[in-house]
């Protein structure tokens, strides 16, 4: 399959310290009252370096090579993204969207009566978020405790700055933290999960399976989590969203090896590259990779090696699954978690899933549909 050719976009590179810098200093033009409202836990380790070289060194030594798609999102990887997600080849985030606005009345009634936090995975920009708050009785945002949780420090603060202006009352606690490896680190206490997106996508069979049990692991009987999926449906509609005409996702996918290039003083070369995004079918998701135009070596130098690339090879960046209820009702099973409702969109494109910890006692439920393309899992014969 033949690379799509677009528009070139200009990579900028931001240094560690800009990418990762403490945000307190940030927000000092707050008023006092929205900085009484904020605070902020730093999970990212000073020396990040290392952990990104491990991950990196791994990949690379992988047959095919991979690299992790969480280094997409630099601060200007979640700005593309942001792009991304306004392309009207990408259906996911405006049909996530219009799914918000029917069910997100409905999500939110577990703040009702009880407060507790709403804990936002991989928040990003806060499109999605604002539509839960936006649906939420203003006197009831001062009993919600807002918790994004972010690997991107100036993607926090942006966000953060713009929901304590937005949405007077509310409480933001934000966590700059890579949730692969800092969910324990979500605050103990009654909470709603989402993991808007098709985040979970990213994640292999096994690796999905052990992040849904992590966080059912940090959930109490009375928790939710709500996750995003975006469902199978035609090839051509898959491989047009991963391979846009404005070449912003072609850009997206090459700054992963320019975010590289600055946090272990590699090399790579990204005119020796083109994007290239296909269907694979037995797998069910969609790949993204990063495909050598010519033979080549790559330097990095904080790692002290180098690696050799012939043409035609490819490093693969991410991968995409898409799930029928079938395929998700499996990995919610094997992770101990149960849904209790479903909310889609007419043409069920995309769905996103209440799901609770699964109960020693839970036998016997059928699904009910209840209106707005929702269905809830309710004892069977009520």
């Amino acid at each position: 399959m033949k690379p799509i050719a677009g528009k070139q976009h200009r990579l900028q590179s931001y240094s560690p310290a800009e990418q990762w810098a403490e945000p307190r200093g940030q927000v000092q033009d707050l008023s006092w009252g929205a900085r009484q409202r904020l605070s902020f836990a730093n999970y990212v380790r000073a020396d990040f370096k290392d952990e990104i070289g491990k991950d990196v060194r791994e990949g690379l030594s992988a047959r095919p090579k991979t690299l992790p798609c969480k280094y997409f999102y630099d601060d200007l990887g979640s700005r593309l993204f942001d792009q991304i997600c306004r392309l009207p080849e990408y259906y996911p985030t405006r049909t996530e969207i219009s799914i918000l606005r029917t069910s997100g009345a409905a999500i939110m009634s577990f703040f009702e009566p009880q407060p507790g936090d709403l804990v936002e995975i991989g928040c990003g920009a806060d499109l999605k978020i604002r539509q839960l708050f936006e649906r939420t009785d203003p006197d009831r945002l001062a009993h919600i405790r807002y918790v994004p949780m972010d690997i991107s420090a100036g993607c926090l603060v942006q966000s953060a700055r713009r929901m304590l202006a937005d949405f007077r009352g509310l409480k933001v606690h934000a966590l700059i933290a890579d949730f692969t490896r800092h969910v324990e680190r979500i605050p103990a206490g009654r909470k709603m999960i989402v993991f808007f997106g098709g985040t979970f996508g990213n994640f292999t069979f096994a690796e999905g399976i052990d992040l849904l049990k992590r966080l059912a692991g940090i959930m109490g009987p009375e928790d939710r989590l709500v996750i995003g999926l975006d469902m199978i449906k035609e090839k051509e509609i898959l491989e047009a969203a991963y391979n846009d005409r404005q070449g912003v996702t072609a850009a997206f996918n090459l700054n992963l090896l320019q975010h590289i290039n600055v946090r272990l003083r590699a090399d790579f070369d990204l005119n020796a590259f083109e994007h290239l995004a296909f269907w694979n079918e037995r797998q069910e998701r969609i790949e993204m990779h990063l495909q050598a135009k010519k033979d080549f070596n790559v330097n990095l130098a904080e790692l002290g090696i180098s690696w050799s690339f012939t043409r035609g090879e490819s490093i693969r960046t991410e991968i995409s699954q898409k799930f029928s209820r079938k395929s998700a009702q499996e990995r919610f099973r094997k992770a101990g978690l149960q849904a209790i409702a479903w909310h889609t969109d007419p043409a069920g494109w995309f769905c996103l899933v209440e799901l609770r910890r699964l109960q020693a006692l839970d036998l016997g439920y059928a699904i009910q549909p209840s209106g707005n393309g929702c269905e809830k899992v309710v004892p069977s014969g009520a």
